[in-house]
């Protein structure tokens, strides 16, 4: 039986490889046909890999800045999400 990994051994993975390992983990889940071990720790490694994926996402949100023309003059303003898009 596998080993569960700890959230630090994938915090070092690079954004992509972590984002590649998910959805590998989920295609094996979806098949259905993983016997019910494997699948909590394939369910356990996918939910580390996804809090690990989002706090990568999160903190490239905040180093991105947008350059904004005000007044005939570029100033670096922070990047912000609009969440209300309606």
């Amino acid at each position: 039986m596998t080993e569960s990994k700890d959230l630090s051994a994938f915090e070092s993975l690079p954004f992509e490889d972590a984002l590649k390992r998910l959805e590998q983990v989920v295609q094996q889940l979806e098949k259905g046909d993983t016997p019910l071990e494997q699948a909590i720790q394939l369910f356990d490694e996918g939910m580390k890999l996804a809090h690990v994926c989002g706090k990568k996402l999160e903190w490239a949100e905040h180093q991105v800045e947008m350059l904004v023309k005000e007044n005939g003059e570029w100033l670096k303003k922070p990047f912000e999400i609009e969440e209300d898009l309606e």
